[in-house]
């Protein structure tokens, strides 16, 4: 016997698409140039590299916990990768005399130094229980500046092949970044619905004490989410240098951890631990892009598109706790 279609738990589960769809239909009625392709690529690669981050992030919330560190560590992985690709030649090189070195190389070396900086906090976070917020301040505060140290100017003229994935564009229309995005989107899903990795961050964010009873390794694996927030950062940070030709320490990912966190919760990522759908937090970039896109095309003032962000992101929370209210 088949089941009876239940419109209520379906409205419930997608919910955060249905209000993607009618921001995308306002948007388009109020500026008919919105849904051109031109501009939702433009809106797809702006978004690109946030949503990279919130793909992190979300891991760190779903555990109970919190990133403030990406926007940082992207900005430390990004000068220092950077200044690997420079050439030899350069006037204004950070590393004179060193040449530039193979893209697919210098980008491994990102990817370790992401890692090792996110399990260097992830330790700190499981093995001291610092509260993640009071941790990651303190390692944003230390990223920041270590970028600020190793280079006091923007670290720029990089090699094409390192700015492959963050500016070329398939046929000089379709822009690869956006791939990269999906093969990310594509990879945390993986990692949080088919590896028991995610099955544990899912149990830890629920109720550490019951995943430890359980034999779950919650310091190890608290240390996986942080190293797995860090390394999506340190993507992220190599694709802002190479769409943009540069990195610099004072601005490169600046304030991009606030975006990532707010399409994580928007998209139903809940604070309070254990709740968490990759496809929620997919819609949630999306939303957060369309309102940024469509608010520029409407040339309304950077001000408003934050507080309109503002009241988006503090709804999405107190909706949040209703919900578990009600579960409880």
């Amino acid at each position: 016997m088949q089941k009876s279609f239940d419109k209520k738990k379906f409205l419930s589960q997608n919910s955060i698409w249905l209000v993607l769809i009618v921001l995308v239909i306002i948007m388009s009625i109020a500026q008919p140039s919105f849904f051109s392709v031109n501009n939702l690529l433009t809106l797809l690669s702006g978004e690109a590299v946030k949503g990279i981050m919130a793909f992190g992030v979300m891991f760190a919330i779903l555990s109970k916990g919190i990133d403030l560190t990406i926007g940082a560590s992207a900005a430390l992985v990004a000068v220092i990768t950077a200044s690997l690709v420079q050439p030899a030649d350069y006037a204004n090189a950070i590393l004179p005399g060193l040449g530039t070195l193979p893209a697919p190389l210098v980008f491994l070396i990102g990817l370790a130094l992401g890692a090792v900086i996110g399990g260097i906090y992830g330790a700190i976070i499981a093995y001291t229980k610092i509260p993640p917020f009071i941790a990651t301040l303190g390692a944003q505060l230390i990223c920041r500046a270590s970028a600020k140290i190793y280079t006091n100017r923007p670290v720029s003229n990089l090699s094409d092949d390192f700015r492959f994935l963050g500016s070329y564009r398939i046929g000089g229309v379709f822009p690869i970044i956006i791939i990269v995005f999906f093969v990310m989107f594509a990879i945390s899903a993986f990692l949080l619905t088919q590896t028991r990795f995610g099955k544990n961050v899912y149990a830890i964010g629920g109720n550490d004490q019951a995943a430890r009873v359980a034999g779950i390794n919650v310091e190890k694996n608290l240390i996986l989410v942080y190293i797995w927030c860090s390394v999506c950062a340190a993507i992220a940070g190599m694709l802002l240098a190479g769409r943009s030709g540069s990195a610099d320490p004072a601005n490169t990912g600046l304030n991009y951890e606030l975006d990532a966190i707010a399409a994580a919760t928007v998209g139903g990522t809940s604070h309070t631990g254990g709740i968490c759908r990759v496809s929620g937090v997919l819609a949630g970039i999306l939303i957060l892009g369309v309102i940024n896109n469509g608010l520029v095309m409407l040339k309304v003032d950077d001000n408003m598109t934050n507080i309109v962000k503002g009241l988006i992101i503090v709804g999405s929370v107190v909706l949040d706790m209703r919900k578990n209210a009600k579960r409880a």
